[in-house]
């Protein structure tokens, strides 16, 4: 099977980058985290599981929320990385294991959670095993990030895909798309049966980036990890110097974290 060959080869490969993962990647929006409160009902002390982790971006906020948060990561390098990033919050805990195989001691969370981490879970588990791991009435958030291209979009991205096309041609190379063809879970979550009450939230932001901040971000992207070091080599200097050669040597990316949720019946 490809695919899974895929994503088990993609998923393993941020462990080569951990602590450039923890410097470069963006941090979300405080209203993503404001949005999970109210639509997943929860209070001071709820338990929270989270999926895929990373380094804890979105974790210590949870943490900092007051939630009682156990975070399984895959890599032993991200973890550790979350656990230092944690420390200040004795309720949050992070665990190394492979999310699939993985079991609490006790179940019965008031909210299982993931942030552009929920398509690296296999398919069959990736709604039963949060709906099995839910108290009745519990929650399944999901955030997924996306590169956008609004109306009012900085254009070097559109430019970049010259960029693309010479160094990694490929037919799907094209430029992020509008923030309304962005799909979100619903239709997934209500065809899962496990879910009712779905409601979806959307919210934009941009960061400005040097070219090294940008090509450190890209550095983070398992696509670009699994190239050949000599073609990501010429694909980042390309880029880095299209950037820098701009007024100012910044660009703006425009970042849409699509925030889906559901309730275990």
């Amino acid at each position: 099977m490809p695919e899974h060959r895929d994503r088990e080869r993609l998923r393993e490969t941020f462990a080569e980058v951990a602590e450039q993962y923890d410097r470069a990647r963006p941090t979300y929006p405080a209203a993503v985290f404001d949005d999970i409160a109210g639509l997943a009902r929860l209070a001071p002390g709820a338990r929270v599981l989270e999926i895929g982790p990373g380094t804890g971006k979105a974790t210590v906020e949870l943490a900092r929320r007051g939630w009682e948060v156990t975070a399984v990561e895959l890599s032993p390098e991200l973890a550790g990385i979350a656990r230092r990033n944690l420390e200040p919050f004795p309720q949050a805990e992070v665990a190394i294991a492979d999310f699939e195989d993985w079991e609490p001691d006790e179940a019965g969370f008031d909210a299982v959670v993931a942030f552009t981490a929920f398509h690296w879970i296999a398919p069959e588990l990736r709604y039963a095993k949060p709906a099995r791991l839910l108290r009745p009435g519990g929650s399944l958030a999901v955030v997924a990030t996306h590169h956008v291209t609004p109306e009012d979009a900085d254009p070097v991205w559109v430019e970049a895909q010259a960029d693309y096309d010479a160094v990694v041609p490929h037919p799907d190379n094209r430029p992020p798309p509008p923030p309304e063809e962005v799909p979100d879970l619903r239709e997934e979550l209500e065809a899962s049966g496990l879910f009712a009450g779905v409601e979806v939230r959307r919210h934009r932001w941009d960061v400005a980036y040097t070219a090294d901040e940008w090509t450190a971000v890209l550095g983070t992207y398992s696509p670009n990890i699994a190239l050949p070091a000599g073609q990501r080599d010429e694909l980042f200097g390309r880029i880095h110097g299209r950037i820098a050669a701009r007024p100012g040597g910044t660009a703006t990316q425009h970042y849409l974290a699509v925030l889906s949720v559901g309730r275990r019946p």
